[in-house]
C-alpha cells in the first residue's frame, strides 16, 4: 500500500477522502453505451457507438471494482446506456455481488427489458433499481423516447414489485411543456404503491443531448405544484438517499425525491466516482476532466498503478460544476457513455 499513500489515498481502514473533506465511498459503472431508446434529452442514438473491443472487458471491471473496495468503496451501481442490454451481464453482476466488502449493488434502466430480466436481476443479487419514466401516457411516452414500449416498462415495474425488489426508484426528467402536466398524477403514485418517485431538474450533459432553457423548471416549482395532493412532510430516512431530498404525503406508502443539481447543488456532498464505458475514470459528471483507466489495465499496469489512478481521480475532484440555469457547463461527452 506505500504507493497508494504516496499518491494521496487514505488506508483502506479509513476510507477514500479528498481534498474538500467528502468520503468517496460510491462507484458508477457504465457498461456499455448502447440503448434501445432514444430520448429526446439524451440522444445515445447520435454518433458512432463503441466496439466490443471499446468496452472494458468483464474481468477488467472486477479487477478494478476489487481494487476500488479494498480502498474504501461499498455501493457500485451499474449504468448505460442501457446496461441490461451487454451480454453477459447476469453472470457479470453474480460475480460483482461475490465481491468482499461490496454492500450495495444498484441497476438503473429505461426498463425496456425488465420484465425479461427482474427475476435473474434479483436472483443475481441486485436489490435496488432506478427505472426512467418521464411519463404515463403511452403516446407520450413514444414521443420523448422514440419507442412504442410503454406498457411493456410498466409491466416490468409491476414485475419487479411482485419480485419484491427493496427498493423501486421511478426517475422523472421535469421538462416544462413536455411532461410537466403529469407532475401531480406521477406524484400520485406514491399514495398507493410502495415506491421512490423521483423529479430531476433538466441539466445540460453531453454534446448530444438537447439543452432548451425553456424546459428548465426548479425543485421549488415542482413541490409547489404536487403539493396540491397535501402537505410534503420530509421522510424520516431522507438523510440516506444521496441527492435526493424524500418526503411523504399524508398517508403515502411511497416517497417523493427532488433532485436539483441546478438550483440547489448537492455537489458538497458527492461520495462518487465514475467509469465510463470507453473506461475513462471521471469524478464529476459536469466536468470532463478524467483518467484512462482502460490504458492502464491494458498497458501492463499494475494494482499499484490503479490505485494510483483511483487517488489521481479523487485528488482532482472538483467542489462543484457552478452551473446555473441556462448554462451549459464544461461536459461535452455523451451521456450513454458517462453513464447515467
Amino acid at each position: 500500500m506505500q504507493e497508494t499513500k504516496e499518491a494521496g489515498v487514505l488506508p483502506a481502514a479509513t476510507g477514500l477522502v479528498d481534498s474538500f473533506a467528502r468520503s468517496i465511498s460510491y462507484l458508477r459503472l457504465s457498461l456499455t453505451d448502447q440503448c434501445n431508446l432514444q430520448c429526446r434529452y439524451c440522444s445515445p442514438g447520435a454518433g458512432r457507438k463503441l466496439g466490443r473491443v471499446e468496452l472494458l472487458r468483464y474481468e477488467e471491471l472486477l479487477r478494478f471494482v476489487r481494487i476500488a473496495v479494498a480502498l474504501g468503496v461499498r455501493k457500485v451501481r451499474l449504468t448505460g446506456g442501457e446496461p441490461l442490454l451487454r451480454r453477459g451481464v447476469l453472470p457479470f453482476i453474480t460475480d460483482l455481488a461475490a465481491v468482499p466488502g461490496l454492500t450495495d449493488i444498484r441497476l438503473t434502466t429505461n426498463g425496456v427489458l425488465l420484465e425479461q430480466y427482474a427475476e435473474g436481476l434479483y436472483a443475481a443479487g441486485i436489490r435496488k433499481l432506478n427505472i426512467s419514466l418521464d411519463t404515463l401516457r403511452p403516446e407520450r411516452y413514444q414521443a420523448i423516447t422514440g419507442a412504442d414500449l410503454f406498457n411493456q416498462v410498466w409491466r416490468g415495474i409491476e414485475r419487479a414489485q411482485k419480485i419484491g425488489f427493496e427498493k423501486i426508484k421511478l426517475n422523472i426528467v421535469a421538462l416544462r411543456g413536455v411532461n410537466d402536466d403529469e407532475f401531480v398524477d406521477l406524484a400520485r403514485l406514491t399514495l398507493a404503491r410502495p415506491w421512490q418517485v423521483r423529479f430531476i431538474e433538466f441539466m445540460p450533459v453531453g454534446g448530444a443531448a438537447v439543452w432548451d432553457r425553456g424546459q428548465y423548471i426548479a425543485t421549488a416549482e415542482i413541490m409547489e405544484r404536487v403539493s396540491v395532493l397535501g402537505e410534503l412532510v420530509p421522510a424520516a430516512d431522507a438523510g440516506i438517499n444521496g441527492p435526493a431530498r424524500l418526503y411523504r404525503l399524508p398517508g403515502s406508502f411511497g416517497a417523493l425525491g427532488f433532485i436539483s443539481p441546478i438550483s440547489n447543488h448537492f455537489c458538497d456532498r458527492c461520495n462518487r466516482l465514475r467509469l465510463t464505458a470507453e473506461g475513462m475514470l471521471r469524478s464529476c459528471l459536469l466536468s470532463d476532466q478524467q483518467i484512462d483507466l482502460k490504458g492502464i489495465l491494458r498497458g501492463g499496469g499494475d494494482d499499484a498503478a490503479i490505485r494510483v489512478a483511483i487517488a489521481e481521480a479523487i485528488r482532482h475532484k472538483p467542489k462543484g460544476h457552478g452551473l446555473k440555469p441556462g448554462e451549459t457547463g464544461d461536459c461535452h461527452g455523451r451521456m450513454s457513455r458517462i453513464g447515467g
